[in-house]
């Protein structure tokens, strides 16, 4: 079973509308709402790909109940970490005369270590113990910033392997706890070796210099357009994008951990791990709005890597 954790989940709305006008009402079409949130868009690929998934998420407040509603209705296995306040709410607006996106993040309820460590319990308390936790999406307003290292460290303790996307000071403290792999874009992984930025012919040093100080065991890093490099003890193996129409770039990156995470669990190889992982995320961005992918994108996806 692959355990999915997301401490900030939101109730994720999205419309279009022909133009955005200043100080003019604005025509939308039907909104619509799904659940949202780095780890759950994780399982909610992994579902689609028919792996068995859990989804632990914090929920409060009538937002709470609503993302509650939208999981069951999906059909999503999930376990809920109650808390006081309202889960938070995003929205996404298509212009679609330029068909640019616009997408209004708001903060999350402020939440204590005690909401923090009810997550960690509710973990060690599960009947079934996971083979892979992924620890995916931003902390809420409250949460300390080792929060994902404490889950590695627990994901240690029971034998599964940890990944975690995420970003800033919550990432080098996951990597120093000893992560199993992380997914930075180029920018988060010029942070984690401290440098201000890197060329394309530095990221393989990159990320073995993490591999070498035994902060993880793999690197995945999305290059966008250009695709994903993994990098092992072993193997350096890039992917490039297959070219497709574009519609939305939303759950892109959960789409891709979701790829990866599939052949991880399968005991899929390097190569298999990134090549699934950019066939996800490629196919996610075919779809509008907030959706992800459709599975017989992905599979059309990664035959054609296969044989290119």
């Amino acid at each position: 079973m692959i355990l999915t954790v997301t401490p900030n989940p939101a109730v994720d709305k999205s419309t279009r509308t022909s133009q955005l006008i200043p100080e003019k009402k604005l025509r939308c079409s039907e909104l619509v709402v799904e659940a949202g949130g780095g780890g759950i868009n994780v399982t909610k690929g992994l579902q689609r790909l028919g792996a068995p998934t859990l989804a632990l998420l914090t929920s409060g407040g009538f937002n709470g109940q609503q993302l509650e509603a939208v999981l069951k209705k999906e059909g999503l296995t999930y376990s809920a970490v109650p808390i006081t306040g309202e889960t938070r709410e995003n929205l996404v607006v298509l212009e679609e005369q330029s068909n640019n996106q616009f997408r209004f993040v708001l903060p999350g309820p402020i939440l204590g270590e005690e909401t923090a460590a009810a997550i960690l319990e509710r973990i060690q308390a599960l009947p079934k113990k996971p083979e892979i936790i992924v620890g995916s999406g931003s902390l809420p307003p409250g949460f300390a910033e080792n929060f994902y290292a404490k889950l590695v460290l627990l994901a240690e303790r029971i034998g599964a392997k940890a990944i975690i996307d995420c970003s800033g000071k919550s990432l080098q403290l996951a990597v120093e706890a000893g992560v199993y792999l992380i997914k930075p874009n180029l920018h988060e992984l010029s942070q984690l070796v401290g440098l201000d930025k890197l060329e394309t012919d530095q990221v393989v040093d990159a990320a073995k210099t993490l591999l070498s100080a035994g902060g993880c065991k793999v690197v995945a890093v999305s290059l966008g357009a250009q695709g994903a490099l993994l990098v092992t003890g072993k193997d350096v193996v890039q992917v490039p994008a297959p070219t497709v129409k574009k519609q939305s770039t939303v759950g892109a990156g959960d789409s891709m951990v979701a790829g990866i995470t599939y052949q991880l669990f399968k005991g899929g190889s390097p190569l298999e791990m990134i090549r699934y992982g950019v066939a996800c995320g490629t196919a996610a961005t075919m779809n509008p709005g907030t959706q992800l992918f459709r599975k017989d994108d992905v599979e059309r996806l990664y035959n054609w890597l296969v044989h290119h």
